[in-house]
């Protein structure tokens, strides 16, 4: 098959990633083979291509919003059959004994892996994922725009309950990317009043286009004190502008996997008042499972870019540059039969570990 690998983590510029021919994986235990349909293009996808976030594993395949189509499965395997379409998240693995987990929070988890850093992901015709973690797709969403959702759109969920935004209140979102543009479709839904503070012209027309109140430049102050902020942008100059634009009483949430360093806080400007600061990392699969259910009830679409998937580098480019209008996706095959008959999928698998 033809594959993404990371070569030696690094600059963009120093082209990290080769464009390989490899074998096919071989399901595992418990694990399914799935023809990779699409692939999100994510900030994590960057972050492991430049090193950002150290290599866990040597010449991996990045990739973690994966749509598939199920072609084969290992032992042990019972949830999905061939021909299943299934997403595949960031969160590929728990340990499933330790307090973390047994307190759903498995995202906490010590012993947690991860699609396209622990394991290989879906920069790839072929992939494979533990059935126990992967997703059972709407049908009403198709495979371009499912994607992103499988990691951008948890997350945000994720940090969006996180920042403890109240009903009809005012978000403040920095950055906007996938994830953001996303969570803001959601917060708007709710009723939320929502200000968005990005660097590129293009995010920030795009984020009026789909209902922000205002938009402005990231270092800007919104127009009016923020009920809840989150912090998309990798960039830890923004905490204190962010904090200093809260309201009394108000959350920041940082969802980013990396950030650069915070500067210094002043106790009065930014954390008095009981303002709050805290970090957003992965997600449970019981996340998914709700932002999934909301994204098909609300009809949340992303905005997307398509690409094929020998454009995984230029995709990568486009997203560093930083005026991203939604979401990239790499188009990397079609469904083997458009319409067919399905069984249900079956209830989530047990949360027990992976």
């Amino acid at each position: 098959m033809r594959a993404w690998v990371v070569r030696d983590p690094g600059p963009l510029a120093e082209s990290p990633l080769d464009f390989v021919d490899t074998p096919v994986p071989e399901p595992g235990p418990g694990e399914v083979l799935l023809r990779v349909l699409t692939c999100g293009v994510c900030r994590t996808d960057l972050h492991v291509a430049t090193g950002d976030l150290p290599a866990r594993r040597p010449r991996v395949v990045p990739g973690h919003e994966i749509v598939g189509e199920v072609i084969g499965s290992g032992p042990g395997c019972g949830r999905f059959v061939t021909g299943d379409r299934v997403g595949v998240p960031w969160l590929r693995g728990t340990c499933g004994r330790c307090g973390a987990c047994r307190s759903g929070r498995e995202n906490l988890c010590a012993r947690s892996r991860y699609t396209g850093w622990d394991a290989d992901g879906g920069y790839a015709e072929f992939t494979t994922v533990p059935e126990a973690f992967a997703y059972a797709l709407p049908e009403g969403i198709d495979d371009v725009s499912a994607a992103p959702l499988l990691c951008a759109g948890i997350i945000g969920y994720r940090a969006l309950k996180r920042a403890a935004l109240p009903p009809g209140g005012r978000l403040g979102i920095y950055g906007f990317g996938g994830s953001a543009h996303l969570t803001a479709q959601l917060a708007l839904a709710q009723g939320a009043e929502v200000h968005v503070l990005t660097r590129g012209e293009g995010a920030r027309r795009l984020a009026l286009e789909l209902g922000a109140a205002s938009a402005g430049g990231a270092g800007e102050r919104p127009p009016l004190p923020l009920d809840a902020a989150i912090l998309f942008a990798p960039a830890g100059e923004l905490v204190p502008v962010a904090l200093a634009a809260l309201a009394p009483g108000a959350t920041l949430a940082v969802a980013g996997i990396h950030l650069s360093d915070i500067p210094r806080l002043d106790y009065q400007r930014h954390l008095f008042h009981e303002r709050t600061v805290t970090s957003v990392e992965s997600n449970t699969r019981s996340d998914g499972e709700e932002f999934l259910a909301l994204a098909e009830r609300l009809a949340l679409r992303p905005t997307t870019h398509e690409y094929r998937l020998d454009e995984a580098g230029h995709a990568l480019a486009y997203l560093d540059a930083g005026d991203v209008r939604g979401a990239g996706v790499l188009r990397v095959a079609h469904r083997s039969t458009e319409q067919r008959d399905r069984r249900p999928a079956g209830p989530p698998a047990d949360r027990g570990g992976g």
